[in-house]
Order: structure tokens, then sequence, then C-alpha cells
């Protein structure tokens, strides 16, 4: 089993990256700038000095990272920086946390660590920057720019990946959290969708008009949460990706009100489950690349695993450097009509 999926893995890279050849090469970036929002998924070292247990400023993290450790919560790049390279950019786009006034003119990055959709979900773990927070983070942010400078912003790429703490670090979390006894998880859906609305339309009314939201991935699928909840014999936690769906499901129609309803506005969503599909087909690997501590994390300076590239989970949460490939080369060129909707990442900067 572990060769087959390491066969599938291998010509799944390879057919991705193929389908990029043409559009990769890049001498300018093809946007003005680029803004990252989300969690751990996406974050490049904002929780490093935060109050939190929700960190990865440590080794094994980032010993594939050309700059070392950063606070990505990977071995290498994570989805956010390949898809900056795509778009022309040259240097990483640099966290919040340390962004001068002359890097923020091409982008920041807000991403956190268990931060979610809902203000509470990741609190038990320490402080983080909530999607709410990280929007004011963006208002401040275009304050320091140039009149000039935001004439640009229309023209920006904007990425929105969160949503996953507020399952993993929220609603899974029945005996810190109580909103699995407020809602069933069609009703939590529903409540998600509804705040996530009003958070993307805050980023229109900031600017943001060429905007990528990514879909969730199967939650049920990760390590750590087929440790906890058990499969019963299947490949993953059925009940959890089932939950997911749910949210999932309502986010595309989502995407396509909000260009509805805003003439200029270029919303397009990112279709995780899809791009991830291929690998369906084989139960995925249950263990995680590195050594984990018991909230699953990388046990700090412990070494990981030696090919690095065959395994799809670097800890028992966060996806590896090579997962993190397929990902953004997926996003930013679909290889399937479902990939992405009604645009990816290569078409929305044409526009």
């Amino acid at each position: 089993m572990a060769r087959e999926f390491s066969r599938l893995l291998s010509l799944h890279v390879f057919i991705v990256l193929w389908c990029l050849g043409t559009f990769v090469v890049s001498f300018a970036p093809q946007v003005p700038c680029y803004f990252i929002f989300g969690d751990s998924l996406v974050d490049s070292g904002n929780n490093n000095e935060l109050v939190t247990k929700a960190k990865a400023n440590y080794r094994p993290y980032g010993i594939d990272f050309p700059q070392g450790i950063t606070g990505r919560f990977t071995n290498g790049q994570t989805m956010a920086d390949i898809i900056g390279q795509f778009l022309g950019f040259r240097e990483f786009i640099p966290p919040y946390a340390t962004a001068t006034d002359k890097q923020i003119s091409t982008g920041v990055n807000y991403g956190s660590g268990s931060a979610g959709i809902r203000e509470e979900s990741g609190s038990h773990l320490g402080d983080r920057i909530s999607l709410d927070r990280q929007l004011l983070h963006h208002k401040s942010t275009i304050s320091r720019l140039s009149r000039s400078q935001r004439k640009t912003l229309k023209k920006c790429i904007y990425i929105v990946n969160i949503g996953s703490n507020d399952y993993i670090n929220n609603y899974l979390l029945y005996d810190i959290y109580n909103t699995s006894q407020i809602y069933s998880t069609d009703q939590y859906a529903e409540v998600l969708i509804q705040q996530y609305s009003r958070q993307l339309r805050t980023l229109y009314r900031l600017g943001g008009r060429k905007v990528v939201v990514f879909g969730l991935t199967k939650i049920g699928c990760t390590p750590n949460e087929m440790n906890k909840f058990g499969t019963d014999g299947k490949p993953c936690v059925e009940s959890i990706n089932n939950a997911i769906k749910l949210f999932n499901d309502r986010l595309m129609p989502l995407v396509d009100e909000l260009n509805n309803n805003n003439t200029d506005a270029r919303f397009t969503f990112i279709n995780l489950t899809s791009i991830l599909s291929p690998l369906g087909d084989v139960p995925f690997p249950s263990t995680p690349c590195c050594h984990v501590r018991e909230d699953w994390q990388c046990v700090p300076n412990s070494i990981p695993c030696m090919i690095r590239t065959l395994s799809i989970f670097y800890d028992g949460f966060h996806p590896s450097e090579i997962s993190n490939i397929i990902i953004a080369t997926r996003s930013y060129v679909g290889v399937l009509p479902m990939d992405a909707s009604p645009y990816d990442i290569s078409q929305l900067a044409r526009l």
C-alpha cells in the first residue's frame, strides 16, 4: 500500500508541474501585491511572539525552508509561499508582525496558527489572530500605504484559507467548547458561513476584488482526528468529513453570490476536495513525518522522516511541503474544471 501511495503521489506531482510548465516563468510580478489571510496553513511567523501553544518557530519545522526556522507549520514552503512564486514575487510575502513600510507595498501575510472564523476558536491554546482581527490589521496596513499604492489594491490577489480551527479547535472539542451542544452540524456550517460572508464583504469594502477563497480539506483524514475518533475500518473519520462537506457545499454559492451582487468583484472558490481527490482511492498515511507531542505538533529538535516527499502530513495536522506543492499548483492552474470556480489563480491574475 505504501508503494502504491508513493507512486500515485509522484504521478500527481508530475502532472501538476507539467501543466504549469508554460506559466511559472515570470520576470515580474503578475499583480502589484499579494495579501494572505488564514490560519496555520499559511502562517509565516505571526504567532512567534504570541503567548500560545500554537507555534512552529523551532526545529524540525522549517528544516527544508530556504530561510530555516520562521514559524511556518511545515518542513518547507506553505501553499501561500508557492502561490506567491507562481505569481512572480521573488521575495516571500512578510508576516504582518515584522512587515516594514517598504515591504507592505507588495503585500502582507496575516495568517495565524489556531485562528478561526469565530473569535473563540483556538482560544484554549492561547492568543491567536482571528480573521476579524486580521481584517483590522489589513485596514491598518492600508492606512500606511501611499495614495498611489492604495489605487492598486483592486488589482492585487488576496487569498483566504481559514475555517479548519472552527472545527478542530472548537466544534470537535466537546469538553472545551459548547458549540456542538448548541448547533447541529448543519446549523454550525450555516452559522460559520454567515459570519464568513460578513468578513469577506469587509475585505471587499477594504478594496479586495480578486479574492481566492479556499474550501476546507477533509479534516477527518488528519492523523490527529483519526487517532482521536477512530475510523471504524474506513480510510478516514467519515462523520467529520461529512460535517466539513456541509460547510464546503455552502461556500461556492457564497462566492457566486458575492460576484453577482458586486459587478467588479472577482471572488473564486478553490475546491481542495477535488484537488486532493486523486489520492482519495488510497488511504491517507496516518503517521506524521515528525515525531509528535501529545498535542500532535512536532517534538522540538526531533529528527523527522528522511524522505519527506512521500509524506502527506508533516505533523498531526499540517501538510508537508509536497502536499503544499500539489495544492498550490492546482490552485494556480486547475487540472479539472471542479478544481477552481469560476477562475483558477492564473486566470484571476490576468483579469
